[in-house]
């Protein structure tokens, strides 16, 4: 279940990252000129927005502004996208070995 969460999490920070660096369209002609680095960037904003959510979420708890259910969706929420984030940061340094190692 935790796989299929981050699965749809991935899915999901994609397509974020992918409207974020098209401008919000997401036809076929758009989505080819993205660039890695926009993308990349985009998923670290969606990354950093999602832990300053859970963050100010916790410190309203702390406060009694927010339940218990709150926080713990926040912090499961921040918790997955760092997840996906470390994911693909490993799958794209792995990538990047693999063709360093390619003989020329």
């Amino acid at each position: 279940m935790v796989n299929n969460a981050i699965g749809q999490q991935a899915a999901a920070l994609y397509q974020s990252t992918s409207k974020i660096a098209t401008g919000g369209m997401m036809s076929n002609a758009r989505e080819d000129n993205v660039s890695f680095g926009a993308m990349v960037k985009a998923g670290l904003e969606k990354v950093v927005d999602t832990q300053e959510t859970s963050e100010r979420i916790s410190a309203e708890a702390v406060m009694n502004k927010a339940s218990p259910v709150d926080v713990v969706r926040a912090v499961t929420e921040a918790e997955v996208v760092l997840q996906t984030a470390k994911s693909v940061s490993t799958r794209v340094i792995s990538a990047y070995q693999d063709i360093m190692r390619m003989p020329i």
